[in-house]
Order: C-alpha cells, then structure tokens, then sequence
C-alpha cells in the first residue's frame, strides 16, 4: 500500500503574510501554522475579545452621553477649580482604543477563516492589557464621579434598541461564514457540536431580543402627544454666554415658552443670575477684583458685580464651538454682556408672556441673606410688577409662607415625590433631571394633573423619546437644535416593527443556512481532489506566467505491496 502526502504548490500570498505579519509577526511562510491553536493562545483570544466588547460599550456610553457633555464638564470644574473640555481627551483615547483592538479582532477572525493558528504578538498583548486596563478604569472614575450618567444607558436603548438588534444580526451573520468554516474542518465531532451549540444558541438569542426591547416611540401615531414645550435653560448657552440677557433675548428668538436660570443674592440683597459658586469662569473678576477672584460670587454686592464682563470668556473658550458661527456685529455685543439680575430677566420674559423657573441658591453662612434668602428674592419677584402666574417658584423652604403671601406663583418642586404628597404641599410642577422619570411616571403625573418637565435635554433623539413619552416640557441647553425638529426621529407602529423584525429574523436564518451548506459543499469538495491533479492542474494554468513557483514532490512511504 503506499500512503500520499498531499501535493502543494507554494506561491507568494499577499494577504496570508500581511495577516500573520501584523497579528503575530509571521513574515515568512515557513513561520506560518495550520495547527490548533494553543490553549495559552486561546486565551489571549478570549482576553481580546472582553477587551473588544468592553471598549464597545464604553464607546456606546461616551456617544449617548453627549447630551450631558456640559453637565460633565461642570462637575469637573467644580472639583478641580479649572475649566477644560474633559471630554476631548476622553473621546480621542477612546476612539483610538477602540479602532485598534477592533483591528486586531478583524485580523484575529481572518486567522480563524483562513484556518491559521492564532498567536497574537506579545506587542499586541502588552497593548490589549494596556486597553482593558485603561477602560476598566475609565469605567471605575465614572461610577465614582458621574454615577448617575449610568441611566442614559437604558434610557438611550429605548431609541436605539431595534436598531442595534437589527445590527448585531447582521454582524451574527456574517460571523456565519467563519463558524461555518470551522466545523466543516474540525475532526472531532465534540467540536462540531459545541461550536454550532455556541453560535446557534447565540443567534437564537437575537432572535427573541425584540420580545425584551420596549421604547414608546413604537406606538400608533394617533396616540401621540403634542411635541413638549421647550424652556430655555440659562437661555440658550450654546450660542451666548449663559445667564446673560443676550443669551435669553437668542432663546426667545427660539421661541421658547419658558426661560431657566440659576439664582443667588448679592451681599446687598439683588438676585442675581451665577451657575457657580465664584465668578471665575463666567467672568473677568480676576482682571477686575484680583484679589477676589476666588470669594463666592454673593459676597459681591451689585455695583461690583456690575463691572464685571460676562461674555468675553465665551469669545475666548468657546466652550460649545459655535463661536465661528456668529457674526462681527453678534461677537462685539457678546463681549459686552455684563452679569444679569433677575428682574431684568422678568422684566424680558413678562412681554412675551413666558413663563420662568429659577434655582435658588441659599448664600453661604456669614452672608447678611443667609437667613432672609427667601424673602429678599420673593419681594424681587413681587415687585417686578410681572404677572405672578408666570413664575415657577421652586425653592422648598418656607413654601407654605410663600403660598400665603404670593398664591398666584406656579409651585414647583426640585424633588420627585408622589402626586398625593405634591399636592399636600400645593405644588403643581415638577422639574426633574431625565433620568428620573420613567413612562410610568410621566402617565401618573399626567393623570394627576402635575405639570412635569425634564431637564436637562440637548439630544434630538432624547427629546423624541420623552415626546413619545408624552412628556409635557423639557428644559434644554439647545433650543435652537430641538426646535428644528417636526417629529420624533423615528415612530413605528407595533405592526410595522413586528414586519421588520420577523423578517429580518427569516433573513438571517436564510443566509446562515445557505453558508452552511456552501462551505460544507466547499470543504468536502477540496478534500476529494487528488493530490496529483491539483498539482497539474496548478502547474498547466502557470506554466506561462514568470512567477517564482516551489513544487514538492510527492513522496512515497510505506512497504511496497
């Protein structure tokens, strides 16, 4: 009997050597391997893939979370005293972690494909932990700094949920051909079975997904709620300074129903509009009053606060990148906004009959206001000679007295607390961050007949889940953004996203059985060709190319019979 080893021809390949070249430094052909992976290796795989998953998810965090870039950099110069967009750094490491390790995931699926033994080069494996490590700090930092960001999460899902279904089937699917390919040359018949086992079980998972994806924007467009109103927050600080009127004048020009500031009392008892504690960031206090720059902004009385530029930072930061945008005529009114005082925003919002909700700020301890915060911006309010009922008054100290002296004033809570336990307290408005209102919470405000509004929402599709939420208000950094849209981004009803996904499902199912079996016929229809004919077969189709071609010879073993 004599016993075959099969013939092969040896040609230069391209895209074989740049494959096991970049994943592993296997240049050179004879570097190059067909045998099983090693177990040590195999983990390494495993280490990439956690790796892969886990920076996708921080990439999907980082994406979402753009509606709150500014709150985030806001916390972070609360904590540090310095302002900087936190964010840059953040998204350039990210995205560059993330094309890397899914570079190597691609490479690592063609080794895979191609049938070549894994073996990650030990650069690669030093940069692998370098990145997991760096995200799992990441994502440490942001539980301990940023905790309540991890809502946006779920929140977000609502909006992109069937369309991430719809793309890891398609990802699932295409990862049909390589599973397909390793049973077809797996001789163990235990492997076969776990791989399909994995994958199927995997794919029939994507299957049902729909059956847990729940968003109120698949609805019937006749159950629809009105778009919610918009309300101004600090104006509209995306293109003026906040808290400045040029900033409320470009909200109104939005057309807006309501304005937002934030509120703190002079050493001299004025109201005035200041989202910080100091007048750093917001000012050119330390040009002015050097001395002072790091006293809290309310140890300031009103002619001194009066001096100060407010605008000119927003030329020079240009925190939201839009200062490109404006023209000569709007920059040079920009850098001559000086700090507003709460009546002069009353006294811009009563003509055009917009409402306006402020947060109080209680003056630190020493502050000739500490104890009669209340009623010194109460009386501001009062005699600003503006319709009471378009006010939203939210501090909670004091509010029984306040109802009494000033009853047409609109009662607003900071708080979430039961319909039962708001009215008890007179209030008929609610001012909640995003997150804090679930669909079931919007309907049970509703039907209570407690006015709700969410803040603080940039995002168009943030705002079209909460408008199909049938959320009331949002209060919004960019008004300018969510006033351009005529819709939700997107509004399905129930039938027409069970279609879409029934037949994306019987698609998918299609094509992965038709990869099966093609790479089933494929393989089997390889292994039957005799050595000695792909040989000729080879040697007759080169014969008149000039390429460089290494032919072994068939070798014979084994007794003669």
């Amino acid at each position: 009997m004599v016993k075959h080893q099969p013939l092969q021809v040896y040609e230069r390949q391209l895209c074989l050597s740049c494959l096991t070249g970049i994943y592993g430094c296997r240049w050179k052909r004879y570097q190059r391997s067909h045998d099983d992976t090693t177990k040590w290796e195999l983990l390494w795989s495993l280490i990439l893939l956690f790796t892969f998953c886990l920076l996708l998810f921080w990439c999907y965090f980082w994406l979402e979370a753009h509606n709150d870039y500014n709150e985030f950099n806001w916390l972070l110069y609360n904590r540090s005293g310095a302002w900087s967009d936190s964010t840059v750094p953040i998204l350039a490491t990210t995205a560059a972690g993330f094309t890397y390790i899914a570079f190597l995931m691609v490479l690592a699926l063609c080794h895979v494909a191609v049938g070549q033994q894994l073996n990650l080069h030990w650069l690669h494996k030093i940069a692998v932990i370098v990145a997991l490590l760096t995200t799992v700090a990441g994502l440490i930092a942001v539980n301990q700094v940023w905790g309540q960001e991890w809502d946006v999460v779920p929140i977000s899902l609502q909006a992109t949920g069937p369309f991430l279904h719809i793309g890891a089937l398609a990802a699932v699917t295409a990862l049909s051909w390589v599973v397909a390919g390793q049973v077809a040359r797996a001789e163990k018949t235990r492997v076969q079975v776990v791989v399909l086992l994995l994958y199927f079980g995997v794919l029939l998972g994507l299957y049902l997904v729909p059956l847990s994806i729940t968003s109120p924007c698949i609805m019937e467009r006749s159950e629809l709620k009105p778009r919610p109103d918009v309300i101004g927050h600090q104006g509209a600080p995306m293109l003026a300074p906040e808290n400045t009127l040029m900033s409320f004048q470009r909200a109104l020009q939005m057309n807006v129903t309501g304005l937002e500031a934030d509120v703190t009392i002079s050493v001299d008892g004025v109201p005035f509009l200041m989202r910080d504690s100091t007048l750093r960031r917001t000012t050119d206090v330390e040009k002015v009053f050097p001395d002072r720059h790091a006293e809290d902004a309310s140890f300031f009385n009103w002619t001194d606060l009066r001096q100060l530029n407010a605008g000119q930072w927003f030329l020079e930061d240009d925190p939201f990148w839009t200062v490109h945008t404006l023209s000569e005529g709007e920059k040079r009114e920009m850098a001559n906004q000086s700090v507003c005082s709460l009546e002069q925003l009353l006294a811009l919002a009563a003509p055009r009959n917009r409402t306006v909700v402020f947060r109080l700020r209680r003056p630190p301890a020493g502050h000739p206001c500490h104890h009669s915060w209340i009623n010194d911006t109460l009386e501001t309010v009062r005699s600003a000679r503006v319709p009471l009922s378009l006010v939203m008054w939210t501090p909670d100290e004091d509010r029984d007295q306040v109802r009494r002296m000033a009853p047409e004033l609109l009662q607003t809570s900071l708080r979430k607390q039961s319909p039962q336990a708001l009215h008890q307290q007179g209030v008929s408005r609610l001012l909640l961050r995003y997150n804090l209102a679930s669909t079931q919470d919007v309907r049970e405000f509703s039907q209570s007949n407690v006015s709700l509004a969410l803040h603080t929402v940039n995002e168009p599709w943030l705002y079209s889940v909460l408008w199909c939420s049938g959320v009331p208000a949002v209060s919004s950094d960019a008004p300018h953004v969510l006033k351009k849209l005529l819709g939700p981004v997107w509004l399905l009803r129930p039938a027409e996203y069970c279609l879409i996904w029934v037949s994306a499902d019987l698609v998918s199912f299609a094509v992965v059985i038709g990869i099966f079996i093609f790479q089933k016929f494929r393989m089997s229809g390889m292994r039957s060709y005799n050595p000695e004919q792909i040989m000729l077969k080879a040697a007759g189709r080169r014969s008149s190319q000039d390429v460089n071609i290494m032919k072994e010879k068939l070798i014979f073993s084994g007794p003669p019979q």
